[in-house]
């Protein structure tokens, strides 16, 4: 049975950040009262929710967050279920809601995804992102994913070359990219010199090479194309996931991520869509090697070239593919279960040419990439802009 086309029809996203006077529970009904209230549609009409949120136990004590959200919102007795895939949750929330959508399941769904991190110590946000990756082998061992993507890193300059200044460029490139989003939690443009010279977090990564913990929540409302007549929109068109080892140490190779890998060329094999057509993409680039492998993994590049390709400016807005238009996790932040619905955001903003001063001309396609962990779940999604929406 051929799956129903499904559309973003509603968006909505909070000001990420430290807010410290908002709660979960305000920042995700803030994203989700917007989301719905620009779909332009009732209540009545949501089917059901799904709400990405990775960490919400260990950092605010508060499990149960599907029957949160649906509370908040005023949307019982509807079901509502949280999904979890570490920072993929956000992504696996929409991946689970799309697919509800085009099995023929719901009609429409309301898709969220939220993380409230800034309240409490960087130790114990490290405890709590540290359940993404595996206890034994790693965490209960002192490893923190600022020092397991510094094991890439390492690795992928000791193979390709990479310079710790290639890596600097991804940090400048994407601030540059958010101090033009007005949702973006570090919006303030930096140079080579300052990520260079920021205090060393594990080496070779410092300070400017990392995401910053952020509290924030995102929102996305899904129908049938059917349902959305009258309406802009844009169109999911293929959603893939693939999985890896949580440990890092059992992987074939530490400078790539296989799980992007499949769930890529999975993703252009349905789609007979090809890396060189789109026009941006999102990537996940909670640390700056991140976004370098993301692109080689993706098949923007061959293996060993996209920092150079960096260094080029060809991942710029003005570029041969604009990387991260957003910010990125890197400078719009990352409220790790909000992330994979964020750029769902970001992809329908561009898509419908409302970004703004980041607007991306004439862009037709284009494909998120949200990670779990240190890439034991990848996600990838493809958006594709339609006639109703020009």
């Amino acid at each position: 049975m051929k799956n129903r086309e499904v559309v973003i029809i509603g968006t909505g996203l909070t000001k990420f950040g430290e807010r410290w006077n908002q709660s979960l529970r305000d920042l995700i009904a803030e994203a989700g009262v917007k989301a719905v209230e620009e779909s332009r549609i009732k209540g009545k009409e949501v089917d059901a929710l799904y709400v990405g949120c990775m960490a919400s136990g260990r950092l605010i004590c508060q499990e149960h967050i599907g029957a949160l959200v649906a509370d908040q919102v005023g949307l019982n007795p509807i079901p509502s279920t949280r999904v979890e895939a570490a920072c993929a949750s956000g992504g696996a929330a929409l991946r689970t809601g799309y697919l509800a959508v085009a099995s023929g399941e719901h009609d429409t769904v309301v898709v969220g995804g939220g993380e409230k991190m800034a309240d409490i110590s960087t130790g114990r946000v490290n405890f709590a992102l540290g359940g993404a990756g595996d206890q034994e082998t790693e965490i209960f061992n002192g490893a923190t994913f600022a020092g397991i993507y510094a094991l890439m890193a390492r690795k992928h300059m000791q193979e390709y070359g990479t310079t710790e200044e290639q890596l600097a460029e991804i940090a400048v490139k994407n601030h540059e990219n958010g101090a033009k989003n007005p949702h973006a939690q570090l919006r303030r443009k930096i140079s080579i010199e300052e990520v260079m010279k920021s205090p060393p977090v594990s080496d070779p990564l410092k300070l400017f090479d990392c995401s910053p913990i952020t509290d924030g929540a995102a929102a996305v409302v899904l129908t049938t194309k059917e349902k959305a007549k009258g309406k802009k929109y844009i169109e999911i068109a293929a959603s893939e996931q693939a999985s890896d080892t949580l440990s890092l140490s059992n992987r074939r190779s530490i400078t790539k991520l296989e799980a992007t890998e499949i769930a890529s060329r999975n993703l252009y094999r349905k789609t007979g869509i090809s890396p060189s057509q789109l026009d941006f993409v999102e990537v996940h680039d909670c640390f700056t090697i991140a976004e370098i492998m993301a692109m080689e993994d993706l098949g923007l590049y061959e293996k060993g070239k996209a920092a150079e390709a960096v260094e080029n400016g060809e991942t710029r807005l003005s570029g041969k593919i604009p990387v991260n238009p957003s910010g990125g996790l890197k400078s719009k932040g990352h409220p790790v279960g909000a992330t994979g619905v964020a750029q769902a955001v970001e992809a329908y903003k561009q898509l419908t040419g409302e970004a703004g001063k980041r607007q991306i001309e004439n862009a037709e396609l284009g494909l998120a990439h949200n990670v779990g962990g240190s890439g034991a779940t990848a996600i990838v999604t493809l958006f594709k802009k339609q006639e109703a929406s020009r």
